[in-house]
């Protein structure tokens, strides 16, 4: 296909071509226009059919003159035979032609990315695909040759096409690529010719939808913006017709002459803006400059003084030191007489006690001696009184024979027994029952 130039809208349309024509129609064209169906001159006509019945006229003719031969004389037979003989041989040859002629023109060759849409007595009968074809019937024909397989470019520059603020734009050219996927919906629905129509009014609708919701100082950024709610929103309408948005962009916006004027009034003004912002900035700069040039002396300054009075703080640090040392130094002498004053009281502490503890064990051991001779004197008297001691008497008043108590041993015992408490000896009574 032939891709139109810059500011043109493309034209889709339909051509009647001969066969040999379609390959240039469909992939060469005219500048501008697209041929996306041809209509090739049927080839196919019904001549071949003059020779066919020729040659079966012919050929009765032949038998005919046999016939009238046969009852004739010798001459006569020989000139019947002689013309049925050339009837014959003309015949069979119109009967060569003419099949030689049926089998050529019932050939036919689709191209390599096309498909074929056959008819037959008018009505659509199916599709060809790419490759040599034969039609036999005489009345099948190829009525449209579809272009199915190539991405067709259209262009469609919309002009006068207002922003949000209803500032008309010169012109908006968009550009998209389609392709035809079903030949036989396209060409039964809308057609080459009608196609164009609705493409470029559905491609028109959807650029000024697009241009309202943009403002005019932001036209150019519809430049190779994103066009892919636009693509969508084509196939949808077009979905219909058996066609498909394969590609589709904005390369072009031309703003008004007066907005172009105030554009470049603005980019001047713009430009003479950057000039002053960067002779500003070289100004800036070398004040800047300067100003560190100065910090750096201030440092070094400061760095200066830093080292005087690190040293200063450093001698100090070595005086306080030196003091601390000589301090400590006393200390410690101190803490050794100290040491050695504690060390001598506690060697004599513990002397003086070691001699408390020997006093003591010496006590101790004398006081266990004399509790022993205490204890050994009290059992010696024990002894001796034991000795001395009265004897005890034991009366038994259980009768010897386990029965009642005697009221008289009773009262005999109860008799004897305060005067035997008051004797003397102190003697003992023990009664068992």
């Amino acid at each position: 296909m032939s891709i139109a130039r810059a500011g043109r809208r493309s034209v889709i349309s339909e051509e009647v071509a001969p066969w040999g024509d379609i390959p240039q129609l469909l992939r060469g064209g005219e500048a501008g226009k697209i041929t996306p169906v041809i209509i090739p001159r049927n080839r196919q006509r019904v001549w071949w059919m003059v020779p066919m019945w020729l040659g079966v006229l012919a050929l009765l003719t032949g038998i005919m003159l046999n016939v009238e031969g046969s009852g004739a004389d010798a001459a006569s037979d020989l000139a019947y035979g002689a013309l049925a003989t050339l009837a014959y041989v003309g015949g069979v040859l119109l009967l060569v032609g003419g099949g030689l002629w049926w089998w050529r023109s019932s050939i036919v060759k689709i191209e390599q990315g096309t498909t074929g849409i056959l008819t037959r007595y008018g009505a659509i009968a199916r599709t060809l695909d790419p490759g040599r074809h034969f039609l036999w019937h005489p009345w099948s024909r190829v009525e449209f040759v579809v272009d199915t397989a190539t991405e067709i470019p259209y262009s469609a520059p919309v002009v006068a096409c207002p922003t949000r603020e209803n500032v008309p734009l010169r012109s908006i050219e968009f550009f998209l690529k389609f392709r035809i996927t079903d030949a036989v919906l396209f060409v039964r629905t809308i057609g080459a010719g009608n196609f164009d129509l609705v493409l470029s009014n559905a491609v028109q609708d959807a650029i000024r939808q697009r241009g309202r919701q943009v403002r005019t100082e932001h036209a150019y950024d519809l430049r190779g913006s994103d066009v892919a709610d636009m693509q969508e929103l084509l196939n949808r309408q077009l979905s219909r017709y058996g066609v498909r948005i394969t590609g589709s962009n904005i390369p072009d916006v031309q703003l008004p002459v007066q907005y172009q004027q105030h554009l470049a009034t603005r980019e001047r003004v713009a430009k003479e803006r950057t000039a002053y912002e960067q002779e500003w900035g070289l100004t800036r700069k070398r004040r800047t400059d300067s100003l560190q040039m100065d910090i750096e002396r201030a440092k070094k300054v400061r760095d200066a003084r830093i080292v005087e009075v690190r040293a200063a703080l450093n001698k100090a640090r070595e005086d306080v030191a030196q003091l601390l040392e000589e301090r400590e130094t006393e200390a410690q002498k101190v803490r050794f007489e100290i040491e050695t004053r504690g060390r001598s009281g506690l060697i004599s502490a513990e002397n003086e006690a070691r001699a408390q503890r020997r006093l003591a064990q010496a006590y101790r051991d004398n006081r266990a001696v004399l509790q022993y001779e205490l204890a050994r004197r009290r059992l010696e008297v024990g002894a001796t009184l034991a000795g001395s001691a009265p004897q005890p008497l034991v009366v038994r008043t259980d009768g010897g024979g386990g029965g009642d108590t005697s009221a008289l041993s009773t009262l005999v015992t109860a008799q004897l027994l305060p005067r035997l408490a008051a004797l003397p000896d102190g003697g003992a009574y023990d009664e068992e029952e």
